[in-house]
Formats: structure tokens, C-alpha cells, sequence
């Protein structure tokens, strides 16, 4: 039997656990002075070019007040690469921020991997990057339509047609400025989750760096563990950031290896406020077993529910946890008193005796 690798959805149960492990003030560290803003930007020379469709008005037209004359940014997740563990990471964020706000907003500006989805004020089936359908459903982030949620997709093709000119770049980012209008406008905070790096998107003129620019986000850089390598990704991203005059507000690192946990933590974070300034929000420590299928995964690929046993839903099992049941029912009664109690075992439907059998079994032992 084949299963999928670890996808996002299998990091549900973990957001729990990550959020304990980020330490992220997010009044404190997101929020901030307009004045300071707009005079820090006047003395690093900044300007709000045009071309970016920056202005002061349209960027802090997205921060919400939080009081005390502060506003809260929109929040951007970038990888330093792809797979780095941002829908990860902004699970945990969603769940830290709804603890906090009355209604959070999602938006993923570029998407590539899509789905089909019903929007309720089209009234018609629109595609939505994956990650998209995840948290609007799991989070029930219904006060925002799908309709605004996945602004432009990149399917097969896109590329070309927009290097011919056949996509104009103003339509595609008023496209997003016009999701984003909506989004800030009905939540009390925006995250939005990016494609890959932060250069991702390009040769279409909409990468993550100018997007976030061009919505005045605070970006959060999520890196793969490891010490010098991943402090050299995270200044590739850097760089480009600091081109567009967008603010990094920290780096969380995951995958670190257990044993080395503590000395990543410790170094990581001593180098980025050294070189940057700039805090290590999270450090997430690599869990293999996530890798492998838990029995909610085996309720998506059989398209069907846990007649008993739900409280074992996010349960894990390797590939020598599990059993494909094919022999008689005497041999299968034999390595069921064998196997360790923890076994898996996954037998056809038209399995009447196997099924009555290990019922049988359990019984036996009570």
C-alpha cells in the first residue's frame, strides 16, 4: 500500500506543540508606530515607487489599530526555499492569532497547486491554491470568500502567456490588491502565506518580497534547519527584502535535528540579532513520525469514518506498524497473537472472517 508523503494537513495535531515552541509577542513585535515607520523611511531614503503600486496611503491602509496610536501589519510567511514548512508555520500563526483577534484573515497572493472550490458570492467553481481550502475550512474563516482568499493562480502556461503579453501586470496586481482590500476590510488581521522564496514569482513581476511591499507587511522567514546553511538562505531572502523596504520581523527555523536543538536554538539566534537585529521567533525540532500515515490519513484515502476508536485518530504508524491482511484466517489469528498490540492491520471489505475474527480476538483478551 502507498501513502502520500507528509503534507500539511498531517501537521494539524502538531500546531499545538510548534506554537508552544515560538515565542512571538505579536502586539509587541507587529505592531508599531506609524510616525517611527514613516520616518525611518525617510531616512533610509525610501520611496513608495509606482511601479510597486506603493503609497503611504494605500500600504497603512491594511494596519489595524490596535490603541495607543499602534497599528498591526499584515503578516507575511516566505520560505527560504520550497518546502521549508510555511502552511506549517502558518497553521500554528492562525491558531496563535485567533487566540488574540476576533477574526483573522488568510490570503495566499500567488498560488500554484490548485483546487476547485464553490464560492458562495460568485455562486460559481473557482479555482483556489490548495493550502487555501486547508485553512478556511479547518480555521472556519467563513467571513472571507474564497473568492478573495487565492487572487492569482499560476497554472501550466501562465508564464508564457504572460511573457507575451497576454496577462498585463496591472491586472494581476490589481487583482490582489483588490483581495487584499477586502480581506483587511472584514478581518481584524491578515496572514498571508507566500510561494516558496521570497523571489518565487518573478518573471511575473508578483514575488513575495514586492507583494509584501507593496502592502506594507511585516515578513517572517521560515528556514530548514542547520546553522551556516540556513543563515545563508535567510540572507539571499534578506537581501531581497531589504530591496523592496520590506521589515523583517524574525526567522522561524524547522526540521532541526533533536540533538542538535539546543545548539541551533543558541547559535541561530545569537547570529541573527548580531548580523540583523532580528529575533528567532521558533525553533522546531524535526519529528519523523509525522512522515508517516496516522489513521485520519487512512479516513481521507478510503473515503470513509472510524466506527470506533476516534480518540486514536491522529495516532501514527510506520510502514512496520502496519499489516496488509491477504492469508487464511487461521495464519492471520496465529500473527495477530504475535504482533505487537500496536499493529495496523488493514484488510479488504469482503473480509468477513478476518473481520469477525480479530472482533473475536478482542474480545478474548478483555
Amino acid at each position: 500500500m502507498q501513502f502520500f508523503k507528509t503534507s500539511s494537513q498531517r501537521h494539524l495535531h502538531s500546531v499545538v506543540t510548534f506554537a508552544g515552541n515560538v515565542r512571538f509577542p505579536f502586539p509587541r513585535l507587529q505592531c508599531i508606530q506609524s510616525s517611527q515607520h514613516f520616518n525611518a523611511c525617510a531616512s533610509s531614503g525610501r520611496t513608495f515607487s509606482s511601479d510597486s503600486s506603493d503609497s503611504s496611503d494605500s500600504v497603512t491602509s491594511y494596519w489595524k489599530k490596535n490603541g495607543l496610536n499602534r497599528f498591526q501589519r499584515p503578516i507575511y510567511i516566505a520560505g527560504t526555499k520550497q518546502h521549508a514548512g510555511k502552511t506549517t508555520v502558518s497553521l500554528a500563526l492562525v491558531s496563535g492569532l485567533q487566540k488574540i483577534y476576533g477574526k483573522v484573515g488568510f490570503i495566499k497572493p500567488v498560488g500554484q497547486q490548485h483546487v476547485k472550490v464553490k464560492s458562495e458570492n460568485l455562486s460559481e467553481t473557482i479555482r483556489v491554491d490548495k493550502d487555501v481550502t486547508l485553512m478556511r475550512e479547518h480555521f472556519n474563516l467563513h467571513h472571507v470568500d474564497y473568492e478573495y482568499m487565492s487572487p492569482v493562480i499560476i497554472p501550466k502556461g501562465y508564464t508564457k502567456d504572460y511573457v507575451d503579453g497576454k496577462i498585463p501586470h496591472t491586472t494581476q496586481m490589481e487583482d490582489i490588491g483588490r483581495a487584499f482590500d477586502h480581506v483587511s476590510e472584514v478581518s481584524d488581521v491578515v496572514l498571508c502565506e507566500g510561494t516558496g522564496h521570497c523571489a518565487v514569482g518573478s518573471i511575473v513581476g508578483s514575488n513575495n518580497a514586492k507583494v509584501a511591499a507593496m502592502i506594507g507587511a511585516d515578513m517572517i522567514l521560515v528556514a530548514g534547519g542547520g546553522l551556516g546553511s540556513a543563515f545563508d538562505e535567510l540572507e539571499l531572502n534578506r537581501v531581497l527584502c531589504q530591496h523592496y523596504g520590506v521589515r523583517l520581523a524574525g526567522v522561524v527555523v524547522n526540521r532541526v535535528r533533536p540533538d542538535k536543538y539546543d545548539q541551533t536554538k543558541h547559535y541561530l539566534s545569537k547570529a541573527l540579532m548580531q548580523s540583523w537585529g532580528v529575533p528567532l521567533l521558533g525553533c522546531v525540532p524535526d519529528r519523523t513520525f509525522l512522515g508517516c500515515p496516522a489513521l485520519a490519513d487512512l479516513e481521507k484515502l478510503f473515503k470513509t469514518k472510524l466506527i470506533s476508536g476516534s480518540e486514536r485518530r491522529m495516532q501514527h504508524y510506520t510502514v512496520n506498524d502496519m499489516n496488509l491482511v491477504t492469508t487464511s484466517l487461521k495464519v492471520f489469528l496465529e500473527n495477530l497473537r504475535v504482533k505487537p498490540s500496536n499493529t495496523l492491520y488493514v484488510s479488504h471489505v469482503t473480509r468477513n472472517d478476518i473481520i469477525i475474527g480479530f472482533l473475536a480476538e478482542y474480545q478474548r483478551r478483555k
